[in-house]
């Protein structure tokens, strides 16, 4: 099953204005579970710092979390870095037009063989490194290009059923992962800390996201809304009726989710120092 076409359908829908665009984020914050985990990072680190940070989105897309941290951080200069032609520019010209661009600027680049030495005070990856095979590459270049005490937040799926990629309930019957772009079928928590224990980092923390009730919401808020948008563009009608109804059920449990010490879930927080 297809993804990204989705996303694209559904930035041009919010993208015709800045306003809307604004409110895409802000919906994306309320639906994604992997957000409210990100989010709750980026403010422990703005609770104790207050100083000039230079931070990497390293995989930006859609410049979701660029605005959250560009509205938290007022000092933080932030650079957004993404594959995609397309997005980059699209990002440019939105933070240009809300007059950000000062502070938030983004550029093409492939995190294989991106590198800007002892840059960054902070790098974020938001779902990835499982759509990256060399990943050990990529761990490498982000402790060059991090400050000494810097920190690197990962959220990505680990291997319990993340994002149900490469699923193989139905794989007998020709039917694949719910995201078919992904290179790996999610991370185990002692393989990254061993991989980023490689590359240099120390202090490595992980969590598992997605729990019980994460998943329920997960499925909820975006793999069935997914499904029906992929079976017909039709059901883009019906959407906001659909979320109206399931939403509240996926308010509550995303705050369950993140309230609780998950023994495993289908996604990993991963909190790394140099």
């Amino acid at each position: 099953m297809q993804y990204d076409p989705i996303k694209r359908s559904l930035g041009k829908v919010f993208n015709q204005t800045p306003a809307l665009r604004i409110l895409f984020y802000k919906l994306l914050d309320l639906l994604l579970l992997r957000a409210w985990y990100i989010r709750r990072e980026l403010r422990k680190i703005a609770k104790t710092s207050n100083q000039n940070l230079n931070i990497l989105d390293a995989g930006s897309g859609f410049g979701q979390y660029d605005y959250f941290m560009s509205s938290l951080g007022k000092k933080w200069s932030i650079t957004g870095v993404d594959v995609k032609d397309e997005q980059i520019a699209d990002c440019n010209e939105f933070f240009t037009k809300i007059k950000r661009n000062e502070r938030v600027k983004f550029q093409l680049g492939d995190l294989t063989q991106f590198v800007n030495k002892e840059a960054y005070d902070i790098i974020l990856s938001v779902d990835v490194m499982e759509h990256i095979l060399e990943d050990e590459l990529v761990f490498a270049n982000f402790f060059q290009s991090m400050k000494k005490g810097g920190s690197l937040i990962i959220s990505t799926p680990s291997d319990q059923g993340g994002s149900d990629a490469h699923h193989h309930d139905h794989e007998e019957d020709g039917v694949h992962g719910f995201i078919d772009e992904h290179v790996r079928d999610g991370y185990n928590a002692e393989d990254i800390r061993e991989k980023l224990s490689k590359a240099g980092f120390t202090s490595i923390k992980t969590a598992y996201t997605y729990g019980k009730a994460g998943s329920i919401s997960w499925r909820l808020s975006m793999k069935y809304p997914i499904q029906m948008l992929n079976a017909s563009k039709a059901f883009f009608i019906i959407i906001p009726l659909y979320y109206l109804i399931t939403y509240p059920l996926a308010y509550v449990l995303n705050w369950l989710d993140v309230s609780k010490t998950h023994k495993t879930g289908t996604g990993l927080m991963v909190v790394a120092k140099k």
